[in-house]
């Protein structure tokens, strides 16, 4: 009997330590794993109800099984929560008898006989062994890449499945998708490969561990790996933008005036960057010098291409880009290629001219403006002309202007420009009478007009959207002012807002319709100067 015993101890341990070294976890875990199996065995052997728990002594590997009893007092007969149970409580005047030191809470250790297992014992035993140890090597594997997005790792294509392509990363398996492999690349079992770890996510089967090869983020690491100065931050790396697997634009910008960032990037003889484009499979990488000018850093990144214009549009985030006309194919690229990276890197939707289809609009424009004085304040084409080319856009801008102001462009004096604003004022007054009687056949009601901010024009403009009452406004969102866009049949569309022709932007959407909810009751004003008085992040 003894012989057996001694047998088992020393089969335990080679077990526990077997496991432990090829699961890559603490022994300890994996024996606390296989009391919890012994203690399982036990109770379906003694019974469920009993408090029974299961020791396993680390060195020696001698398994001991004990009964627990609890002391408790009175209550715990009629405490429906927790009620007594007499196989694992005993209550405290019981407990008395046989023990005078005896106190609620105090635990009585009852040792067991050691019991053979049986066929379906041993299988139970041996299911929840594994259970736990996978268990533990899921929460190991968790431990050790939660905190690791951000890093590239190697590793050794272990399958390739539809395209996705399992990882094995040693002590754990990655997934690098289908979308966030290098297009064109093929990999083998038993290939090795470097990744850039994205996201890891807890899951019922186990931690997934994501892998991108196709990220900025992984050329952007790769540089670090490469250029000791973006390593130590010398050199950073403000943006970066990618074809994978065809071309790619890295913004560096160096915090140390002596050192050039694109150079340092490069290499001698372009060895640090040949690198990188070596391990991204040939892709063309252009290094750009950052600007904190957004002008700047636009025309830096539709490189190679050479800009002659930039006019920039913050509200809407575009800008409009002109170039000569033979640098028109190399400032869109092939595909678009060149001007999306370019977009992608800088944040700037950009819309690219030639020099001649700029002019021919500014034209267009200048001809639209010249006809609307002509009209409006019944100039002749000269003095029209005239006005257009001093950059005057509207006829507003001639009636509220400074007189003296007007009066001193070449061309005009002081009667001139003072005939002028009383004809645009006159105009302007004959458009608000035409504005406000459609307004009123529109049914658009007279309180609309007391919005602050809220134009006449603005008004016939949501009549027409069926908006009518100060209700209905304050109903509204900045959207249903200024457009949305919406994905039909697989494309963005832009649906227009009531107030699209307003170039509002989306702060005077907001002021608009908050300044309406407080005329119709729904806010407070206190309650505004309030939120705008706390801090921010506060709630």
């Amino acid at each position: 009997m003894s012989t057996g015993i001694s047998a088992n101890r020393l089969e335990i341990m080679q077990i526990a330590d077997s496991v432990a070294r090829e699961k890559s976890i603490e022994k300890d875990i994996v024996i606390a794993a296989m009391e919890h199996a012994l203690q399982k065995a036990a109770r379906s052997r003694y019974g469920a109800e009993h408090d029974i728990r299961a020791k396993i002594d680390a060195k020696t590997g001698e398994m001991t099984l004990i009964r627990c009893m609890t002391v408790v007092d009175e209550s715990a007969l009629t405490d429906e929560e927790k009620p007594f149970n007499p196989a694992t409580d005993i209550l405290l005047k019981d407990a008395l008898k046989e023990d005078p030191d005896a106190v609620v809470g105090k635990v009585y250790e009852e040792l067991l006989p050691p019991m053979d297992f049986g066929r379906v014992a041993a299988q139970t035993a041996k299911q929840v062994i594994n259970h736990e140890v996978r268990e533990a090597e899921r929460e190991r594997q968790h431990g050790e890449y939660k905190d690791r997005a951000g890093e590239i790792v190697n590793g050794v294509v272990k399958r390739v499945e539809y395209g996705n392509i399992i990882v094995d990363l040693g002590r754990a398996e990655g997934i690098i998708r289908r979308t966030e492999a290098i297009p064109r690349e093929n990999l083998h079992q038993g290939d090795r490969v470097r990744s850039y770890i994205y996201e890891v996510r807890r899951e019922t089967k186990g931690p997934q561990i994501f892998l991108s090869r196709a990220k900025p983020e992984f050329m952007a690491r790769l540089f670090a790996a490469e250029v000791p100065e973006v390593y130590e931050g010398v050199i950073e790396i403000k943006a970066a933008a990618r074809d994978p697997g065809s071309r790619a634009k890295i913004a560096v910008i160096s915090h140390d005036s002596s050192i050039d960032p694109v150079g340092a990037c490069v290499g001698m003889r372009g060895a640090r960057v040949q690198a990188v484009v070596g391990e991204l499979q040939g892709e063309k990488i252009d290094i750009i010098p950052w600007s904190p000018d957004p002008a700047t850093f636009i025309v830096n990144a539709l490189q190679p291409a050479e800009v002659t214009k930039v006019v920039l549009d913050p509200e809407e985030g575009r800008v409009e880009v002109v170039v000569a006309e033979p640098q028109l194919s190399l400032a869109i690229g092939r595909r678009g290629q060149n001007v999306r990276l370019a977009s992608q890197l800088t944040g700037w939707q950009i819309d690219i001219l030639t020099e001649a289809e700029e002019s021919e609009r500014r034209q267009k424009e200048f001809a639209v403006r010249t006809d609307l004085f002509m009209k409006a304040l019944e100039a002749d084409e000269m003095f029209a002309q005239l006005l257009a080319t001093e950059g005057f856009e509207s006829v507003e801008e001639i009636a509220y202007i400074d007189a003296q102001e007007l009066a001193n462009i070449d061309g005009l004096n002081e009667e001139i420009a003072e005939e002028l604003q009383a004809r645009a004022n006159e105009y302007l007054e004959k458009l608000a009478a035409e504005q406000d009687a459609k307004r009123i056949e529109l049914g658009v009601e007279d309180q609309l007009l007391t919005v602050p901010g809220l134009t006449l024009p603005m008004s016939v403009a949501l009549g027409e959207a069926g908006v009518k009452s100060l209700e209905d406004f304050a109903g509204l969102t900045a959207d249903d002012l200024r457009g949305w866009f919406e994905t039909k049949n697989g494309e963005r569309v832009r649906e227009p807002g009531a107030l699209d022709k307003f170039s509002l932007s989306q702060e005077q959407a907001d002021d608009l319709i908050l300044q309406a909810r407080i005329i119709a009751g729904w806010i407070e004003p206190e309650e505004v100067a309030a939120e705008e008085a706390a801090p921010e992040g506060t709630a």
